[in-house]
């Protein structure tokens, strides 16, 4: 069996499959319950919320969805479930996971995995031995702005491509309240693992695997207990160079992407909307008339040379083509899910390399 499918043929019933929900704060809310209650084939039966405010959206943004207050009283039932996504504070992604896989249940768990590499294999390891469906949420595979780079390397219309660079950057002086900001290394809290996950999986889907890292990671801000500023220069096995950054204190923000070729060259600015637009209420279902996942065409990206650059519209992204891949992974069995769960070993593998190389000053070997 493939380490990235499942076996286990889906439960019996009519009907979409059930999805339990574990989560309800920004990524279940914003993100994972209106990708799946707009997602053919899947239903949100259950939440897991204990707090009422939360409950009370629940029951305005989706009113079939029962709530729960307790993950053990969600896997208490495993029959009256086909899949369970966490969503919840990142400490507790490895426990939910193994308990969900253990009941025998599909699992989507939200990015970083877990804290560890060994963790995350030994989820993947799980997973295979129990043949039961497990993924990984690296909803940022489907930005268009990474899906327009990706076309255009897979394409050749950059040549041979020797550096990729890529930026999450934000500007938040001042440290919000909560469990990301917490100094505690059981929280898998700072930028490295937030949005560092997202930035390292991209690299190595375009590029493959990684020999050397080099980091730079800070804490800059006054008052932040935890990582808000880092840089991390990988060498992929390919000979591509990856140059990635991630911060919450850059007032003025570098391209989203730069793709140089020894051809062309692809430069994109501003960031993908979907975020913003689930975040502000949108559906990705087509109601409002409106094409998911579009680019403004003052954002578009420049492709070619200096002496010759022209504008290339981004290709739409396209975040619901993840549960789509859940769905169609848990009705043939046998199919890959969306995310391969050990390509998040391999990305926690670089994010503790970058971690190491940081402390020490020295640029780490993989493998």
């Amino acid at each position: 069996m493939s380490p990235s499918s499942s076996s286990r043929p889906p439960r019996h019933h009519d009907g979409p499959f059930r999805v339990g929900l574990i989560g309800y704060g920004l990524a279940g809310s914003a993100f994972h319950a209106p990708l799946i209650a707009t997602t053919p084939g899947l239903r949100l039966d259950a939440v897991v919320t204990a707090n009422p405010d939360r409950r009370e959206q629940l029951q305005r943004e989706h009113p079939g969805a029962r709530a729960v207050d307790t993950p053990e009283q969600l896997l208490a039932d495993p029959d009256a479930l086909d899949l369970v996504v966490i969503a919840s504070p990142n400490r507790t992604h490895v426990p939910l996971a193994r308990a969900a896989l253990r009941a025998g249940l599909a699992t989507v768990v939200d990015k970083p995995l877990a804290a560890t590499a060994d963790e995350a294999l030994e989820l993947c390891t799980l997973a295979e031995s129990s043949g039961v469906l497990l993924s990984v949420f690296q909803n940022r595979r489907w930005d268009g702005d990474f899906l327009t780079a990706a076309r255009l390397v897979r394409e050749g219309a950059l040549g041979r491509v020797h550096r990729f660079e890529s930026r999450f950057e934000r500007f938040r002086p001042k440290p919000k309240a909560g469990w990301r900001e917490l100094a505690d290394p059981a929280e898998v809290g700072g930028t490295l693992y937030d949005l560092g996950s997202h930035l390292v999986d991209q690299a190595l889907t375009l590029f493959g695997p990684v020999e050397t890292v080099y980091a730079e990671i800070d804490v800059r801000r006054d008052g932040a207990a935890v990582d808000d500023d880092a840089f991390l220069a990988l060498t992929h096995a390919s000979g591509t160079r990856s140059h990635l950054w991630t911060s919450a204190i850059t007032p003025l923000a570098g391209p989203r992407l730069r793709v140089l070729g020894d051809t062309a060259g692809y430069v994109k600015s501003g960031m993908d909307p979907q975020e913003a637009d689930l975040r502000a209420g949108r559906r990705p279902d087509g109601r409002d008339g409106l094409t998911w996942g579009a680019d403004r065409p003052a954002l578009y990206g420049t492709l070619g040379t200096d002496e010759s650059a022209t504008p290339i519209p981004t290709d739409p992204g396209d975040y619901p083509a993840f549960y789509a891949g859940v769905a169609a992974a848990l009705a043939r069995p046998g199919t890959p899910p969306p995310v391969d769960p050990r390509d998040a070993v391999a990305t926690l593998a670089v994010l503790e390399a970058a971690r190491t190389s940081a402390a020490t000053g020295t640029t780490v070997r993989l493998g």
